[in-house]
């Protein structure tokens, strides 16, 4: 067992993080676990670039899935991630100012 940090893990999870739409998605999740419909209608953003975008995240592991009846509501899987995103945000606030 190697005790060097996982940048490979960690380079993959910021390549998922790496567009506007999904640190939205992202942003919105932290609020609690949505339905596609509810992302789309927080964003203002076509289903279709939200379930693109949703499926990239799932992918990465950043976002789950649980059926609802006939709906999937998505949540983050990890806490982590909501803090990694709001770090990101208020830091790029920060350089701006």
């Amino acid at each position: 067992m190697s005790s060097q940090p996982d940048y490979h893990a960690a380079g993959e999870l910021l390549r998922a993080l790496a567009a506007p739409t999904r640190i939205a998605i992202v942003t919105e999740l932290s609020k609690g676990p949505q339905c596609v419909h509810e992302i789309v209608d927080a964003l203002d953003a076509p289903q279709p670039l939200i379930s693109q975008h949703l499926r990239v995240l799932r992918g990465a592991g950043v976002v789950r899935g649980e059926r609802r009846g006939r709906e999937i509501a998505y949540a983050l899987t990890d806490e982590h991630i909501a803090h990694i995103v709001a770090d990101a945000i208020h830091h790029a606030g920060e350089a701006h100012s």
